[in-house]
């Protein structure tokens, strides 16, 4: 196992930490079984968060964590002080812990939420708070989606660490996280953890390249929601390879069958548009909405609803909506002149996708 420094904390991370919402899928038994071949194998990283079945993963995990030698992080989703408080302190009490080396404020994702949480009452107090008392070593924050709110988050306050996605599907509908989040966060030595390393699920068929991808990134940790010894034995042999050099990356982005011909990876080679519609800026707006998961194709059915079910999974809607509005001119000066067809390397119908962005964004549905 590989071991990481996070930030400018004393923790050493293994590469591969083990996520706690996938342990409410499966019997105690088997989280036990997770659990010992995980830290056998050197892992030292779990995290967990109060909403995940009200607490019984936290409950589950109390029954199966070694007392010593492991890293533990809990989260809270709760803006205010007193409601977040409480749920630390339920937190430690189903984890049988005097402490959790990690407390997380959790899916911060928009403004609002930011600013309820650094209100009077709000839930950054409960964080001073804890440090204080001896129950909380470290301070982070975790984001879904659009970026923006994070980077916000990070230059306001001295979190100490953050968590959100990084995986070479959403890099595509969310750049800023590693073109602005991270390398302000590694510049300000604010450790970086990563989750869904494989989109939700949805990288299911590229198990090996999607942690191949995200060990090239500066994180200290890629933690995987794990539900069965399977999962977790592909996900140790995954992170024995070697990180991608850059033309296996550009090969990835390239031949990735969860790319394919409908996602745009922003190499802005379809521009000057003849009507000067930006067609890169049209599709980032699109990748907040649904992540480009909604291509008006059906596979298979499992293959659409898996998509179906993933699409709006961050709630990036609103910050879609806000990109595509300000967009001029719009989607509706398109003539179907076809040069952007003669430049996209990928295959993407460009057209085709302009319509069916507008018919999202504007419609809410694909027509």
């Amino acid at each position: 196992m590989e071991y990481r420094k996070l930030g400018k904390t004393e923790l050493e991370m293994s590469l591969l930490g083990l996520g706690g919402f996938h342990l409410l899928e499966i019997e105690l038994s088997t989280v036990k079984t997770i659990v010992k071949r995980y830290v056998d194998a050197g892992g030292n990283y779990f995290e967990t968060a109060r909403s995940y079945g009200n607490g019984n993963s936290e409950r589950k995990l109390s029954k199966a964590l070694p007392k010593s030698g492991i890293i533990l992080a809990t989260k809270t989703g709760n803006r205010s002080f007193e409601g977040s408080r409480e749920e630390l302190l339920a937190s430690l009490k189903d984890l049988n812990r005097d402490h959790v080396d990690i407390l997380f404020l959790h899916a911060v994702t928009d403004n609002d939420h930011w600013e309820q949480i650094i209100s009077t009452n709000g839930a950054l107090n409960t964080l001073e708070w804890a440090k204080r008392e001896g129950l909380v070593r470290y301070a982070g924050i975790t984001s879904h989606g659009y970026g923006g709110t994070l980077l916000r988050a990070l230059n306001e306050y001295s979190f100490d660490l953050f968590m959100t996605q990084f995986n070479y599907y959403d890099r595509f509908n969310f750049p800023e996280i590693e073109f602005k989040v991270l390398p302000y966060a590694i510049s300000n030595m604010i450790g970086a953890i990563s989750m869904k390393p494989l989109a939700d699920g949805y990288l299911w068929r590229s198990t090996y390249n999607a942690f191949r991808y995200v060990k090239t990134l500066p994180v200290s940790c890629i933690v995987s929601g794990i539900n069965s010894v399977e999962q977790l034995e592909m996900d140790l042999e995954a992170l024995k390879s070697p990180a991608m050099k850059s033309h296996e990356i550009e090969e990835l982005f390239s031949t990735a069958p969860e790319l394919g011909d409908y996602v745009c990876r922003q190499c802005m080679k379809c521009l000057p548009c003849p009507e000067k519609i930006n067609i890169p800026a049209f599709f980032l707006a699109e990748g907040r909405y649904d992540r480009q998961m909604l291509d008006g194709r059906i596979l298979n059915a499992s293959d659409y609803a898996l998509r179906d079910r993933l699409a709006h999974w961050f709630g990036s809607e609103p910050q879609a909506r806000r990109e595509y509005y300000s967009l001029n001119p719009s989607v509706d000066n398109c003539t179907d002149c076809g040069e952007c067809l003669k430049r996209c390397p990928y295959g993407i119908d460009v057209p085709r996708k302009l319509r069916l962005a507008k018919a999202k964004i504007e419609e809410g549905f694909i027509v």
